[in-house]
């Protein structure tokens, strides 16, 4: 039998119900390219195999190949990738149809991995990603709370976010020390990038505010000197005090 690895952050999922509940939320139709990374054992992969008859896969752990491959031999077609997804290409996976994305995403590579796929947010239909309860909070945030942050800016840039449902760690085999969440994004259907005259200044400001949230704007952006007043900010505000439009406004400014 082969047991989680830690260096991989592996929590097998065990719990039929909620394995279930992503599929539901998935709601995969035919002939969809869906995409499932860290499939580990199986847990999601097989299931969805036999609803889909045709999965692709990115798993690292080259021992769970074999298992995973002799598991859904009869299923169907399930093609995996051996390798980092956070060095994956997804373009190459792009025909003429756009991914979707679904996995439970090891605990040590989720925030990268997030960063990883804002690469080429325009590759994705969406995502349905399991992962730590306090990154899916980060990710959904809104302006003025504690778990706003970074994450939350850049990828509210690009998608709506939804958290669908909490999973408890006895979900799992071995059970991690903290609770999950299963979250769903989609692309804007009005683009919010569009409206940013640079785009590499947007995220330089959003960088530096953030890497000293317990700064004033006036201090963490002064390499910038933007003058506050005239764009109807406070100098006393603080990163997480600055919606994602408050963002782009400021950056336009520096920009012009």
């Amino acid at each position: 039998m082969h047991r989680a690895r830690k260096r991989f952050g592996q929590h097998f999922l065990r719990d039929f119900g909620i394995i279930r509940a992503i599929i539901n939320a998935l709601n995969p139709q035919a002939e969809e390219v869906i995409v499932e990374i860290g499939p580990g054992l199986g847990a999601l992969t097989l299931p969805l195999l036999a609803q889909q008859k045709k999965l692709i896969a990115i798993e690292l752990d080259k021992d769970v190949i074999p298992i995973l491959a002799q598991r859904s031999q009869s299923l169907g077609s399930l093609k995996i990738y051996q390798g980092d997804v956070l060095n994956f290409d997804f373009t190459t996976l792009v025909t003429e149809q756009k991914l979707r994305l679904v996995g439970n995403l090891p605990y040590n590579i989720s925030t990268p991995l997030l960063f990883h796929l804002l690469q080429n947010p325009e590759l994705f239909i969406d995502m349905h990603f399991m992962l730590q309860l306090e990154v899916a909070e980060r990710m959904a945030a809104e302006v003025n709370t504690a778990a706003y942050g970074r994450l939350s800016v850049m990828l509210q840039l690009y998608f709506t976010i939804e958290k669908l449902f909490d999973v408890p760690p006895e979900a799992f085999d071995p059970p991690p020390k903290v609770n999950s969440a299963v979250v769903r994004l989609r692309p804007r259907t009005a683009s919010l990038v569009e409206k940013i005259k640079n785009l590499n200044l947007f995220k330089e400001l959003v960088h530096l505010a953030f890497q000293q949230r317990r700064k004033m704007l006036r201090k963490s952006l002064e390499k910038y000197q933007p003058d506050f007043t005239s764009l109807g900010l406070a100098p006393t505000l603080r990163a997480e005090n600055l919606s994602l439009e408050q963002y782009i406004h400021l950056a336009n400014s520096l920009s012009a």
